[in-house]
């Protein structure tokens, strides 16, 4: 605790100074609610309004969590077969590559077409942009193996099966985990995107509501729930990470069991 207010209080500061100066400065200049509301008007709004984005809340939690995970195992099983088979890492990481280029929000049309307005077509948007961070780790974190513990396992005669699972696999994990780390933010913000291909309830049907209606301190309040939600995401990413690092250490990796 006193670690986390040693390295989180000058931030915390800072972004009270900022929220002092919006609160002043909308204040001094008469500037009105619906073009930029005050800071205390959208607590104000996020204490009062919570029964009515609650369930969007719940709605947005439930999308971004399925979407997540299938971009994770498209994610580490992209990586894995890409970095097994070199000959098709180099056919297809270039287009893998390019294919980050293109906009989500211009194929979220196309998926709406092709799959309709159900759950798929926007478990496949949040899948799109999690699964590039993930396979990118994790081919980095394949990489990145001990080559001194690679040449002394093949030396030993260790087949190329016990090679990842002993070494590749556990020296990837750091790499993985910061990939996981990126995605679970990415994901909240893939669900707000395909919320507005068409749903009925969600944080981006909450904010697109409230912005038709010119209802700006609930649009900041999306904004913040978006925040919030990312940052409760990452947290729990990291105690994963320590948690299935701290295994790995008391179990003894490669090098230890080698």
């Amino acid at each position: 605790m006193s670690t986390l207010w040693k390295k989180g209080w000058r931030p915390a500061a800072v972004l009270i100074l900022l929220l002092f100066l919006w609160e002043a400065a909308v204040r001094l200049f008469s500037v009105p609610a619906w073009l930029l509301p005050r800071p205390s008007g959208i607590v104000a709004e996020a204490v009062t309004g919570s029964a009515l984005y609650l369930p969007h809340i719940v709605s947005t939690i439930t999308l971004s969590a399925a979407g997540y995970f299938a971009g994770l195992t498209v994610g580490i099983g992209t990586a894995v077969v890409l970095f097994r088979a070199p000959a098709l890492q180099q056919a297809f990481y270039p287009l893998l590559i390019l294919s980050q280029n293109i906009p989500v929000i211009v194929l979220a049309p196309l998926l709406v077409i092709w799959f309709g307005f159900g759950i798929l077509p926007k478990v496949i948007v949040i899948t799109l942009v999690c699964f590039f961070p993930v396979t990118i780790a994790a081919l980095d974190g394949f990489r990145q193996t001990d080559r001194d513990m690679l040449h002394y396992l093949k030396m030993i005669g260790a087949s190329d099966r016990q090679i990842f699972w002993k070494l590749q696999w556990p020296h990837a994990l750091p790499s993985l985990f910061s990939g996981l780390k990126i995605a679970a933010t990415y994901s909240v913000m893939g669900a707000v995107i395909s919320e507005w291909l068409g749903a009925s309830k969600g944080i981006g049907v909450y904010m697109t509501l409230a912005s038709s209606s010119f209802k700006t301190d609930r649009v900041f309040v999306a904004i913040v729930l978006i925040m919030v939600l990312s940052l409760l995401y990452f947290g729990l990413i990291s105690m994963v990470e320590k948690a299935v690092l701290r295994t790995r250490g008391k179990g003894g990796t490669a090098d230890g069991a080698a």
